[in-house]
Parts: structure tokens; sequence; C-alpha cells
């Protein structure tokens, strides 16, 4: 008798059930770290704070406890006392960035110092803020609200305090730059976006110099506005090296070669002579050139020239896609590999 074999059409189909794919289970490795490894970048950037503050506390303890250092005039700054308080702080932040670049299993370069062309963005850089600061203090001069009163050095001084100067304005470039611009930003960037990050730490750039000896409201904006310039740099180059050049040239032309106060700094050992005429708000008075309205349009030009220069087609700026929302989120460009961004974002994701 042959085998009953069951006739489907006569036998009812039972509805094939898939099993819904089930979450990942979230333990507290998920908390700290995302998805591309990383540990996260709330958690990174908070990290990083605690690691600056633990430095800067333990190196001055040992700075006051070893030398006991004297009373200075923070009013006027010296080429030794400012590769002093400026190196500390470099060592400081070099300390935080090397920690976490250490947890992120990354160079310590990763975060604005790789790359290519450096030389060029540098000394690029240090061309640029030369001219800017030339061009207001010339302003200045035209319209009657800054007069220079002769040289104070001569000789071999000369050459003596520009160098000395120029080495320590390099240290404040790299200070600054890579304190706010740094691998705060890289990471800013890859939790909420590029320009979030700019924004916020190019106000606490600004708000930063509030401390300064006879700092203005204008030249608290003037600082915001030229560490957005520093920003726009790095949307276009990826790196900090012509942000690091600018910042270094103009503070030198500011405080050493015309001589004038930098954010109500005084230089001691300067070039030229000079005193601030007329109205505060347009000589800049105790502040200095950057106290003056007179940046705020060269702030623009300055912008507008980079964009002529940089953008307009002619490059894609490696941090495209993220600018106003984290790295994670964007979608990959043709060629572009889809698991993780390239460039300067990869030290950032």
């Amino acid at each position: 008798m042959d085998e009953l074999t069951p006739n489907p059409e006569l036998t009812p189909s039972t509805p094939e059930i898939s099993a819904a794919p089930r979450e990942p289970k979230r333990g507290l490795r998920w908390v700290f770290v995302g998805k591309s490894g990383l540990i996260r970048a709330g958690w990174g950037i908070a990290l990083f704070i605690i690691v600056l503050i633990a430095s800067a506390r333990a190196i001055t303890f040992l700075i006051t406890h070893a030398f006991h250092p004297h009373h200075m005039n923070p009013a006027v700054m010296t080429p030794r006392m400012g590769v002093i308080f400026e190196g500390v702080q470099l060592l400081i932040i070099v300390i935080a960035t090397g920690v976490l670049a250490l947890i992120e299993r990354k160079s310590l370069f990763a975060y604005g110092f790789q790359g290519t062309h450096r030389a060029v963005r540098f000394f690029s850089g240090l061309i640029w803020g030369f001219v800017a600061i030339s061009a207001l203090v010339l302003v200045l001069w035209k319209t009657g609200f800054l007069a220079f009163d002769g040289r104070s050095l001569h000789g071999i001084s000369i050459l003596k305090f520009a160098a000395e100067w120029g080495f320590m304005f390099l240290l404040v470039g790299l200070c600054e730059e890579s304190l706010l611009r740094g691998y705060v930003q890289y990471t800013f960037t890859r939790g909420l976006g590029f320009w979030w990050g700019a924004l916020l730490f190019s106000f606490l750039f600004g708000f930063g110099h509030h401390s300064n000896p006879g700092e203005s409201p204008v030249g608290l904006v003037a600082a915001g506005a030229i560490g957005l310039v520093f920003c726009l740099s790095i949307w276009y180059t990826g790196s900090l090296w012509w942000a690091v050049g600018f910042h270094a040239a103009w503070d030198w032309g500011e405080s050493y070669f015309y001589g004038t106060a930098d954010s109500g700094l005084i230089a001691r050992g300067h070039l030229l002579n000079e005193h601030p005429l007329g109205k505060l708000l347009w000589s800049g008075g105790l502040t200095g050139p950057e106290g003056s309205l007179y940046i705020i349009p060269l702030v623009l030009i300055v912008a507008l020239c980079m964009w002529l220069w940089w953008g307009r087609g002619r490059s894609v700026s490696p941090f495209a896609g993220s600018g106003w929302r984290p790295a994670w989120s964007r979608k990959p460009r043709a060629g572009e590999p889809s698991v993780a961004p390239s460039g300067p974002l990869e030290a950032a994701s």
C-alpha cells in the first residue's frame, strides 16, 4: 500500500513566525564607550578637564614649593616670565591630551597636528597674522587713534627681544590652540557637531580674557570672534597649524613689534613706543588694538579672504557633513568607507 502523502492544497498552512531581533544588552561598557569603540564624547571631554585640573594643581604645587616664585606684576610681561608661564601651561595640556590619546589609542598629535602641508599652513598663518595686526595698527594710526613715540630698542637688543618674544608667543599659540581647539574641539565634533563646539569654545576663549588687566567688552567680543576665525581655518584645513601661526604672529606684532597693549598686557622689551588717542571704543585704550571697534570689520575681512581662498568649492572640508550634527551621523561620501569617517574626523570619532 502506497504511503499517504498530504496534499499541500488540502493541508492548512501554518504561517511562519519570524523571531524579532533582540536588542543587544547594554551593559556598563555601553554607558562609556560608543559604537566606534572610543570613549563617548561627553565622558572624553569631562575626563580631559579632570586630568587638566589635576595636572595643573600638582605642577603648581611642585613649582610653588620648589622655587618660591616672587610676586610679579601681571600687567607687565617679560619674555622669561612668559616662557615659564606658557611652558607650564603647555605641559599641563600635553599631559591631559596624552592621557586621552592613550585611552583612545591614538597619537598625541592626532587632534589637529597631523595631516599634510603642515609647514605651509604654519608659515602662511604667520604671514596672515602679522599682516592682519599691521593693517589694524595702520588704520588706527591713519585715523588719529594711535600715535608712535619712536623706538625703545637699539642694536643687538632688537634681535634679542624679537627672538625671545617670538619663542614665547609660539608657546602661546601652541598652548591656547591646543587647549580650546585641540582635543575638546575634535571630540565635541563627533559628539554634537563641529560648529556647536566652535561656538562654545570661542565663547570660552573670549570670556577667558576677562581676567586680563585693562580688558574691555569690545576686547572680549573680539577675542571670541578671532577664535571663530581660527575654527574656520580648522574647518578648511583640518589642522591647527594655520591658527597657531596666525596666533603667534598676531601677538608678536601687537606686543613686541608695535609695542601696543595686548588685551591690557604690556610687553617689557618692545620695539616701538606708542600711545592711544581719542575715544576708547575706537582707540582701544588700555586694551590695545583688540579693544577697538575697527577689529570687527577686520575679522570679517579675514574670514572672507579665507572663504575666497579655501572655500567656494575649491576644497571639501574634512568635517563636511558634521558641521551642525555629530560626526557619527553623517553619510559617507562616494568612495569613502562606510565604517568610520576619514581624515581628521578619524582622530575624533
